[in-house]
């Protein structure tokens, strides 16, 4: 009987897999070549561990099959204006007194009633406080809990102490994950549409009877109107379930028979009870569906404190070199924490301080460490993180113009570095160092190019 001394069979599984002439390639591929070099017992487990524990291969081969993460319910409110969802409309033309340039939507969960503030792309955490409290908490109320995205108005110290002392809790999307705020990002895409049909050719219309608008005057007419729309998802119009009863539209006003649009005080406390908890009900109905045919295509996470992961660099848009080669995954990184069951913050190092820790589990994968004892011949391979771009390394002088691609619900800028040497970039506001203050100056560059 010939024994097969295990530094050859290292050899060979390293030939097969590791070498230019090899390719890393997939555990078949190499499973192939073993077989017309050497033979050994349990020759194919070893192929497929040696595979599978390839760092290489699991920085660089991107995901496949199931994206991890079930659909998980927020919590329901049971009256309205309990929870609400915030987020900004930007890019949007000078309009109004102030030459508005952005519009504050919040979005009640339960009526789905709408209010449409506009605003400055610049205004500051207590420009925004001040905002909601002389326009919406009048009539509101307090909200129980605010939905939003990691907006550094919404993150600030200011705006948390606030909402601290009204007793408010305020639930952050997890980074890279819209779908959290899915109902402020569908309602904002609503509002986009409504306002594109009057203002596509222009900053400015004219109405049938000549007199001329601009976006920030279509606000009050489309927020009336979005409200006295029956909504899919509760089969009611939010102004029913808000008020119980539907306000006067100009076109009311053509019919003869117009019956009183207030209910009697005897039966509207009954119609608004009934038209809410069909509304509960309606809403119910949907989710269980959509969780059915979500949770098809997506599987259960997995992770655990202590787990070593690899975290995607898909939204790593500030790696130096070629973006084209750049590895799919960067790590491995520690788990130190999981918050609920679609989310994990893990311990970046220094070089990625300024990335947020905590990512959704369909953009992180475990890392399978590799047996040094049973593969020595395989390099001990360190946390590798991909070289970033800092602002000492490249400044950015100015910002040219800006763009929304279709594939993707964020405006990208194109900016110019001092180094000459340095071609001109399309980034995301997160990536540009100073951004407030090189986007004011474009914006009020562009606007005075506008009124020339």
């Amino acid at each position: 009987m010939t024994v097969v001394d295990r530094s050859l069979i290292n050899l060979v599984l390293k030939e097969c897999h590791d070498s230019p002439f090899s390719g890393h390639l997939s555990e078949d591929r190499t499973r192939e070549k073993v077989k017309t070099c050497i033979w050994w017992p349990m020759w194919q487990k070893d192929v497929a561990e040696y595979c599978k524990t390839c760092d290489r291969c699991q920085k660089a081969n991107k995901s496949t099959g199931k994206r991890l993460g079930n659909m998980i319910k927020i919590q329901e409110p049971s009256r309205p204006w309990e929870i609400v969802h915030m987020d900004w409309v930007t890019g949007l033309p000078p309009g109004g007194d102030t030459s508005y340039n952005a519009c504050l939507v919040i979005f009640d969960r339960f009526s789905k009633t709408p209010i449409f503030l506009p605003c400055h792309k610049d205004d500051t955490a207590m420009d925004t406080a001040l905002l909601i409290w002389n326009r919406v908490v009048s009539w509101t109320g307090i909200f129980t809990n605010i939905i939003s995205d990691r907006d550094p108005k919404f993150t600030s110290a200011l705006w948390t102490n606030l909402h601290q002392i009204f007793g408010t809790k305020l639930s952050f999307s997890t980074a890279y994950h819209p779908q959290t705020d899915g109902l402020a990002e569908r309602m904002i895409q609503t509002l986009e549409d409504m306002v594109r049909r009057f203002c596509a050719y222009g900053l400015e219309f004219k109405d049938s009877d000549g007199f001329i608008h601009d976006w920030c005057t279509l606000l009050p007419a489309l927020e009336l109107e979005y409200k006295t729309y029956i909504h899919a998802s509760t089969n009611e119009t939010p102004a029913i379930l808000e008020k119980g009863w539907n306000p006067k539209l100009p076109q009311d006003s053509c019919r003869k028979d117009l019956v009183e649009i207030h209910p009697t005080a005897s039966s509207f406390k009954g119609m608004l009870d009934r038209a809410r908890k069909n509304a509960v009900r309606c809403m119910e109905d949907p989710f269980a569906y959509a969780k059915d045919k979500w949770d098809e295509s997506h599987a259960t996470p997995y992770f655990k404190v202590g787990d070593l992961v690899l975290v995607s660099t898909t939204n790593f848009n500030n790696i130096k070199g070629c973006k084209k080669l750049k590895d799919s995954f960067a790590g491995p990184f520690v788990i130190k924490a999981l918050h609920g069951e679609n989310a994990v913050e893990v311990e970046l190092s220094e070089e990625l301080s300024n990335k947020h820790p905590t990512f959704p589990v369909s953009l992180v994968k475990l890392y399978k460490s590799s047996d040094a004892e049973k593969f020595p011949l395989r390099n001990k391979v360190p946390q590798v993180i991909p070289p970033i771009e800092t602002s000492g390394t490249k400044k950015i002088t100015k910002v040219l113009k800006e763009r929304k691609l279709r594939t993707k619900k964020v405006r990208e800028y194109l900016v110019r570095y001092s180094d000459p040497t340095c071609e001109d970039e399309w980034l995301e506001e997160k990536d540009i160092p100073e951004a407030t203050k090189l986007l004011r100056r474009f914006r009020h560059t562009r606007n005075t190019n506008i009124t020339k």
